[in-house]
């Protein structure tokens, strides 16, 4: 794997032949960059054009966990994550994640050759940037996680990102984040009428093999 970069800022895995495509992945509560090190090697984008960016997340305190500080993309403010949301720490996410957006394509790649995908609440981020950017990007892919700020959706929402395909998975056993509560955030998509690839599968807040088949599939069609 040929890691160019591994530092507090990010983890950079560059491609083995010429750069195409981005995807800029965020991980989970708690975790870092080098936390899917090992699917990228599973990917088809990986052995041909694709950069990944795995960036690091800064460390907060989170307070459903009692303050502790820890990595994390925004504080989780209450077990019941349709309660108040820390859209502060949301926005700031977001910030850093447009930054290397622009990056990507001040260096040639086009926006639709960007892919956000983020795990648990890296992929409420990934949802809450892509949704909002002012242009279609390649796709989104949200696993394990949910949709931010729902109820201000109107205000961050871009009608540029109306066709932006979207991939969704989530565990049938998740623990953390309830089938029902992701279930709830496909509806909503679908009746904005998102294009929403929904796959459901045995497993609780992590990924599986079939997830990341299903994933690759999805992400050659998006940036073969």
């Amino acid at each position: 794997m040929n890691i160019v970069q591994d530092d507090d800022k990010a983890v950079v895995v560059a491609p083995t032949q010429k750069e195409s495509a981005w995807i800029i992945w965020l991980h989970g509560l708690g975790a870092d960059g080098r936390d899917f090190l090992p699917v990228v090697e599973q990917l088809s984008a990986y052995r041909h054009h694709c950069r990944f960016i795995f960036p690091n997340a800064p460390s907060r305190p989170i307070s459903v966990n009692g303050g502790m500080v820890m990595p994390g993309w925004y504080d989780i403010l209450a077990l019941d994550i349709s309660a108040k949301q820390d859209e502060a720490g949301l926005n700031e996410s977001r910030a850093r994640v447009f930054e290397y957006i622009n990056s990507a394509k001040a260096q040639g790649i086009a926006p639709e050759r960007i892919i956000l995908a983020g795990f648990s609440q890296g992929g409420a981020v990934a949802l809450y940037t892509g949704l909002s950017a002012t242009e279609r990007l390649g796709g989104i892919v949200a696993l394990s996680t949910y949709l931010p700020l729902r109820y201000q959706f109107d205000d961050y929402v871009n009608a540029a990102t109306q066709q932006t395909p979207i991939f969704m998975g989530h565990g049938s056993m998740d623990e953390v984040i309830p089938l029902s509560t992701a279930e709830s955030s496909r509806n909503f998509l679908q009746q904005q009428h998102y294009a929403l690839d929904w796959h459901v599968y045995s497993m609780a807040h992590s990924v599986c093999a079939e997830e990341i088949q299903h994933l690759d599939r999805w992400l050659q069609q998006r940036i073969a």
